[in-house]
Order: C-alpha cells, then sequence, then structure tokens
C-alpha cells in the first residue's frame, strides 16, 4: 500500500467519528438500550462512524462479551448510517487476537487497536504485534498510536512497513507528532485520523481523513461543520468551529480526561448515560458546575 498520495484522502472509516463512551445504569451495568440511544444520537447530529470500546468506551473496565454486546447493540441501531469500529487490543498480543475475533463476529465493520503498552517493545516488537492481530482479521484495521498511554510511538519507518498489509488502513493520531504523520502520509496510502480534539483541524489541513473525538459527544454538528469547511477550502469557517471549540478542550483536561468529561457533558446536556466505572471517578459537584458553565459559554443548552 505504500506511494505517493496525490488525491483526496481516502476515509476508510468515514469522517467524523467519535469514541463513544459506554453507558451504565445506576447498578453499573451495562445500559444497551441507552448505548443504542446515544449511537442514533451521534448520528444524527454529523456522525458518519462511532468507534466503541475504545478507552474512552471504558474498554479496560469492560468485560469481553460485555464488549460484544456493545458491537452488536450499536450496529443494529445504526445499521448502515454509520461505520461502526471496535477497539480491540491490549498489551498481549495472543489477547488482542482473540479480541479482534470476538469484535468481528459480533459485526464490527472496523478494528481501532493501540499499540502494546507497559512491557514497552522495540519496534521491532510492535510491528509484529499488529502484523498478526491484521493477520487474525478481514477487518480493516486502524492503528492507534498514543504514546502518553503507552510510552512507545509507533516510528515513521514501522508505520511505512506496517502500510504494505492489505487490512492496515488508517492511523488514530494522538501522538502530535505533525512532522511524522506528514511523512507518513506523503510515503503511504495510510489514512490519518486525529485522535486529539485540538488537533483537528490542524491534521485536516494536511490531509487527514478525519477526527477521532470525545468532544463529538456534545458538538458533533460542529465537527461536520468544520469538515465541510475545509472540504470546501473554507479554512476561515474551518478556523472559526475550531476557536469557538477551544474552551471544550481546556475543560476536558481539567475535569480529568475524555471518560469523566463526556459522561458528565452528557448529562449535563440531557443524556443520563452513568458513572465511570473505577479507578475513574465520578466528576466532583465543583466539576460538574465548571463544566456546565463551558457549555454554555459555547452555545450549547445544560439541563436544569
Amino acid at each position: 500500500m505504500t506511494g505517493s498520495s496525490t488525491t483526496a484522502p481516502a476515509r476508510p472509516f468515514g469522517r467524523v467519528l467519535t469514541a463513544m463512551i459506554t453507558p451504565f445504569d445506576r447498578d453499573g451495568a451495562l445500559d444497551l438500550d441507552k448505548a443504542q440511544e446515544l449511537a442514533n444520537r451521534l448520528v444524527d447530529r454529523g456522525h458518519d462512524g462511532i468507534v466503541v470500546n475504545g478507552t474512552t468506551g471504558e474498554s479496560p473496565t469492560t468485560t469481553e462479551s460485555e464488549k460484544a454486546d456493545v458491537v452488536r447493540a450499536v450496529v443494529d441501531a445504526v445499521g448502515d448510517r454509520a461505520i461502526v469500529v471496535s477497539g480491540a487490543g491490549s498489551y498481549d498480543t495472543a489477547h488482542s487476537v482473540r479480541q479482534v475475533q470476538l469484535i468481528e463476529k459480533a459485526g464490527a465493520q472496523g478494528v481501532l487497536t493501540v499499540t502494546p503498552y507497559y512491557s514497552r517493545p522495540p519496534q521491532a516488537g510492535v510491528y509484529a504485534h499488529f502484523r498478526a492481530v491484521a493477520d487474525a482479521t478481514g477487518l480493516p484495521v486502524m492503528l492507534y498510536d498514543i504514546p502518553p498511554r503507552t510510552i512507545v510511538p509507533i516510528e515513521v519507518d514501522t508505520l511505512r512497513r506496517l502500510a504494505e498489509h492489505p487490512r492496515i488502513v488508517a492511523v488514530k493520531d494522538a501522538k502530535g507528532d505533525l512532522l511524522a504523520g506528514s511523512e507518513v502520509l506523503a510515503s503511504t496510502d495510510l489514512a490519518y485520523y486525529s485522535g486529539d480534539d485540538p488537533l483537528n483541524l490542524p491534521w485536516l489541513t494536511l490531509g487527514a481523513a478525519g477526527m477521532v473525538s470525545v468532544i463529538g459527544h456534545v458538538v458533533g454538528n460542529r465537527l461536520r461543520a468544520m469538515v465541510d469547511a475545509v472540504d470546501a477550502g473554507d479554512l476561515a469557517a474551518a478556523r472559526a468551529v475550531h476557536n469557538e471549540l477551544l474552551p471544550l478542550h481546556r475543560a476536558m483536561s481539567a475535569i480529568g480526561g475524555g471518560v469523566i468529561f463526556a459522561k458528565t457533558a452528557l448529562r449535563l446536556t440531557g443524556v443520563e448515560v452513568g458513572d465511570p466505572r473505577l479507578p475513574l471517578p465520578a466528576a466532583t459537584p465543583e466539576q460538574t458546575a465548571a463544566l456546565a458553565d463551558v457549555l454554555r459559554t459555547v452555545g450549547l443548552e445544560v439541563a436544569a
């Protein structure tokens, strides 16, 4: 799949995706009805792709059977209106292979798989791990490059080699290295997806396919407007959307990350999806009030 890209970027998983939270009920059990409701809400607000069972979906604290149930529920809910991608990966290659086979059987249309973490493998191990995962499925694969969590980045040369695999088609980048990403975009056919909301616009201007967002839980329609503006060559309009959303980026960092932000923001805008599972705590009353102010600042209606 190597080669210089001179045409519009491939969009194997759509343009506007959100890493969807996993809803729980008051007792902390999986709430599949709410998952379907939320998935439809996202599609109705501009999404053409949804990522389930990612980190924002609390994959470290959901069981394999719960992950499969979420895939089935969301696929049933959105039908052919959006591509449903599921996270499937860990620091254990054999476990990652089992996970990807499980979510494929459940009906996922794509795989998001993260760099092995904790053991800090060399690039030879990173390459072999991703090859093993891609060899185990017939689904298209998006690699998740997030060294702030995994420590180990996927280096440019490794990405070039992985691009030769017929099912490895995309990268979700949360590394923030625009130079490295530009080199990969220029020398392979891999599609890039911004995995860090503050960099959505920079990535789009470099030719990225789209984004896998967290703030998209509450501003998906504005992310769609940003993408459409970039496609139309109207960078002034795209920058205006980017600037409007700056307070949300700060708010996510202040509240403790994507899961806590998204679940609190949804609750504040009238969608009850339960609290995170430990070790992630629910937002404090003070954090909730501060986020409510930010949501109002960006023009969102906050439930009483």
